[in-house]
């Protein structure tokens, strides 16, 4: 039985797998909050607020279309051309620094053809008082992203390159592996050592809010290691709080901008929708759902590598040489643009569950939909956004949406 066969079928055996999981974990049919609802909670918001929000997204749109679209030009005529085999072969002949130094710099091509997307961006939440930055900060921050960014990439270049050099024909195996384990170990690492680069968290002062959320992780059979403040105003207007973390990582964090816009109860309502998605385990799920497709797109890389016809495209003989980033690139482009809108519609019915988990928690359907209103208002988002792109792109369900579960609730309550 020859590699390329033992690769197609581990690819079938790994794909019923990550169906079957999908299909177990995944709250599918859970279905949306009655349009009625909706339509009667999108009448109740201030028509000044609502018309600011969609006049702030569609200001947001062409950029963020645009380097969506430019994005996939670029990683299209990095891979399908030999230019970016070229860029690769000029760091000289030795594997090691054509897999570290050229596989960074296709990547950095890509980041820097899109970076006056990212700069329109920032001009635009700024006007509309969503963005604290200067330009400076921004700046820092962009840096800082591409460095994390560099370190993680060239950790995972150089040992893909390594497999693929030292095992030609059965890299696919070695290298499912390492991109899986790769993905579990992330889970753990970002929120210890990554985000604390871009924050700085303090532990919340005793008091009773503190007191409210270590009671609610108590009551909801979900240990926390601590109450976490980031200083996201440096940087934001926005509202927000996670759970972040797995196991004895694990722990609250709230943003500042939180603390002085909504009122502790609104706080309690939303550390609830982030303690279900501990509750149920979503990180976790989330985490194998990540590992397993790691798994599979390395096997599909592989076998697509058996495509002359793309590579001579390419300019490259095979994909396990590093100066074939660029296919690579090229690849995981396109399949991160089709497989969008599952991976949305995926997030959705996962947040969908978590909001109604913090209905149960707290059972205050009253302060979740003015919590939903005011996230909304605060952050501008679009209340009830355009079917294509709610459908496109959107990860958690609209603010209608999320009003109108509330309602929803307290009629079932009732």
């Amino acid at each position: 039985m020859t590699s390329r066969a033992w690769a197609a079928g581990t690819l079938v055996v790994l794909l019923v797998l990550l169906a079957v999981f999908a299909a177990v974990t995944i709250p599918w049919h859970r279905p949306p909050a009655p349009r009625a609802d909706q339509l009667a909670a999108l009448g109740s918001l201030p028509a000044d607020k609502v018309a600011r929000a969609r006049e702030f997204h569609a200001e947001l749109r062409p950029g963020s279309y645009g380097a969506m679209a430019v994005g996939l030009l670029v990683a299209l005529a990095l891979g399908l051309t030999p230019l970016g085999a070229r860029i690769v072969g000029a760091f000289g002949s030795n594997w090691v620094v054509q897999a570290l130094l050229g596989g960074l710099a296709v990547v950095l091509v890509a980041e820097v053809v899109t970076l006056p997307f990212a700069a329109w961006r920032h001009v635009v939440v700024v006007k509309y008082g969503i963005s604290t930055q200067s330009w400076g900060a921004w700046t820092v921050d962009l840096l800082k992203s591409w460095a994390v960014g560099a370190v993680i990439g060239g950790v995972a270049l150089l040992g893909f390159y390594t497999i693929t050099h030292f095992a030609p024909r059965w890299w696919w195996a070695f290298g499912a592996v390492g991109a899986a384990g790769l993905v579990v170990l992330l889970s753990f690492v970002l929120p210890v050592l990554v985000e604390p680069v871009f924050n700085k968290f303090t532990p919340m002062a005793g008091g009773p809010l503190r007191s409210a959320l270590i009671e609610l992780a108590d009551r909801d059979g979900v240990p926390v290691r601590d109450v976490l403040v980031a200083d996201a105003s440096r940087r934001t207007r926005a509202v927000n709080a996670y759970v972040s973390g797995l196991g004895p990582t694990r722990r609250i964090v709230v943003y500042d901008t939180m603390l002085t816009e909504a009122t502790p109860e609104e706080v309690v309502s939303v550390v609830a929708h982030e303690l279900g998605h501990a509750k149920d385990n979503d990180v976790l799920i989330g985490t194998v759902l990540g590992g397993l497709g790691s798994a599979v797109a390395v096997i599909a890389l592989f076998l697509l590598g058996s495509w002359s016809g793309l590579l001579r495209l390419a300019g490259v003989t095979s994909l396990g040489e590093p100066r074939g980033i660029g296919l690579m690139l090229a690849a995981v482009t396109v399949a991160g643009l089709v497989a969008g809108p599952a991976q949305a519609y995926v997030s959705r019915r996962i947040e969908a569950r978590a909001d109604e988990h913090a209905l149960t928690l707290t059972g205050d359907p009253a302060t979740f939909e003015a919590m939903q209103r005011r996230l909304g208002t605060v952050n501008l988002s679009d209340p009830d956004p355009p079917a294509w792109e709610y459908v496109i792109s959107a990860s958690h369900p609209s603010t209608v949406e999320r009003m109108a579960a509330a309602r929803a609730y307290a009629r079932g309550a009732r």
